[in-house]
């Protein structure tokens, strides 16, 4: 709940951000390009840090703090290593900024997105240094059961990004130059205040020159694999993106689409896997079979008692969300309907994309990493297949079709491979009890839901009138949800309440 409080204040400051960019700068080459700019320092930070290296590094880190080890020593000595490894690939990119964006974004080659897109990314580049080293102090803070620092992080970036761009508004200015400078500005304010709620739990990591030892060693090992698994994920965003380079603002569409279905992605699925992993850690050090498949199975019941009751509601009113959210300013009815179609193809996954943060911490809490890359790989296939054939046939929504048929065969994968790890990685006879009545309660939620809209169209395209009209549909199809739910006994309050409480 740390957690999620934390990114549900981010992401709803995110869709002011989203709404702002919009607004003001709309779909067309110049949002294509920031776009485009952007995504390669979050590629590279979710393949080398969010991934690979966390998914070796926060179980050794949780495992030598249960068993007393010196864990200050190795915690500085892979923030010298990561460190050493982000400047030399800053240092290439900016070198041959070129070259990346042509191999990432092929379609924009010879019209005014290619160039403005390399301007763009000499800029947003470097944000991957501080934000990599973000990542591991997070790590850090959330293996000692210190979640909100790293969870209240990420909205240091979009007020930061805010700001900029209402300034830039208010005196006239580009509004995009003033973004895109915001955007490194950020992560030093972010790594900062991470930093600084280390030092204050007593853990002071400091930088030297990188030394191979028996630690960095064998977190190398257990991280190539992830490595390899983080970067198969980028090629299927970078597969999207080709796909979708091809076609005029439609980067800018998808983008739009990945903001809203983030929303829950992030407040519930990702929330979980960032607990989940060093708890499962922990639990596996200290052999409490029990309390680890609790754990993995609770996380799974909660994870998707909130994210199945999204999917649907994604799926059933992709329009009025985004039409009230996004349609204003340089963005118009056709880019309202196209964004709506990928919201709904999109809501089809979530459950997936949430599966997964819940499924590969089983692994990795086991230092086992080549099993989620030898699945991540089957689902590039997946992905690369249906995007480039479904191109010929959907064109750009190729790119969200595939996103989500290849995480469902992740899911699927990881699910029947978790199963070798006995019944400590298994959900209990509770969880599979309970997910039927789950789905239930967010199909009848979804037909309700359907009716409210049809009463209330009229009001829901209404200038002064949509959002509260909308606010009107999503509190009563809360209430739809949860009462329906309680009454098939889903979840209880009783439950909910506990859950709080921290042991």
């Amino acid at each position: 709940m740390t957690v999620g409080f934390w990114t549900l204040l981010s992401r709803i400051l995110g869709f002011v951000r989203e709404i702002l960019i919009l607004n003001l700068i709309g779909p067309g080459p110049v949002m294509d390009a920031f776009v485009a700019a952007f995504r390669l320092p979050n590629m590279f930070r979710r393949f080398l840090a969010e991934g690979a290296f966390n998914a070796a590094f926060v179980p050794m880190f949780s495992k030598k703090l249960e068993g007393g080890e010196n864990a200050d020593v190795f915690a500085s000595q892979a923030l010298s290593f990561l460190s050493a490894v982000v400047i030399a690939l800053t240092a290439l990119a900016m070198i041959f900024m070129p070259a990346f964006v042509f191999i990432t974004a092929e379609g924009f080659y010879g019209d005014e997105r290619f160039d403005l897109t390399v301007g763009f990314g000499y800029i947003l580049f470097p944000y991957i240094v501080f934000m990599s080293l973000s990542a591991l102090f997070s790590g850090v803070l959330n293996a000692s059961g210190k979640f909100a620092a790293a969870a209240a992080a990420p909205v240091l970036l979009n007020i930061l990004a805010i700001s900029a761009m209402i300034l830039g508004s208010s005196f006239g200015n580009d509004v995009i130059g003033w973004l895109i400078w915001a955007i490194p500005l950020a992560g030093v304010a972010q790594l900062a205040l991470l930093w600084r709620a280390t030092r204050k739990i007593g853990i002071h990591l400091r930088l030297s020159l990188p030394k191979w030892n028996d630690d960095m060693k064998k977190l190398l090992v257990i991280a190539f694999p992830a490595a390899l698994a983080s970067g198969v994920l980028q090629i299927n965003l970078l597969v999207g993106q080709l796909v979708a380079s091809g076609t005029e603002k439609a980067i800018s569409w998808l983008y739009a689409a990945d903001r809203l279905y983030q929303l829950p992605l992030g407040v519930v699925g990702i929330a979980i896997g960032i607990v989940l992993l060093p708890s499962l850690s922990r639990h596996l050090k200290s052999g409490d079979t029990s309390a680890s498949q609790d754990a993995l199975s609770r996380a799974a019941e909660f994870s998707l008692a909130l994210t199945l009751p999204c999917a649907v509601a994604l799926f059933i009113m992709p329009i009025p969300l985004v039409r009230i959210l996004f349609e204003n300013g340089q963005t118009g009815p056709e880019d309202t309907k196209a964004i709506a179609l990928a919201v709904a193809i999109y809501g089809l996954g979530l459950p997936a994309f949430v599966l997964q943060k819940v499924l590969q911490p089983i692994f990795f809490a086991r230092e086992d990493t080549k099993t989620p890359f030898r699945f991540a790989f089957i689902s590039m296939i997946v992905n690369t297949a249906i995007a480039l054939i479904g191109a010929i046939y959907i064109g750009w929504l190729a790119a969200a079709f595939a996103a989500i048929c290849a995480s469902w065969v992740q899911v699927i994968l990881l699910w029947i491979a978790s199963k070798k790890f006995g019944p400590i990685a298994q959900f209990d006879r509770r969880f599979y009890q309970r997910i039927w009545k789950i789905l239930l309660s967010s199909l009848t939620m979804g037909a309700f839901l359907y009716g409210v809209i049809k009463i209330l169209d009229t009001a829901l395209m209404t200038s002064g009138l949509q959002i509260i009209a909308l606010i009107g549909v999503i509190i009563s199809a809360i209430i739809c949800y949860f009462g329906i739910g309680t009454l098939l006994g889903a979840f209880s309050l009783r439950e909910l309440k506990n859950s709080f409480k921290r042991s």
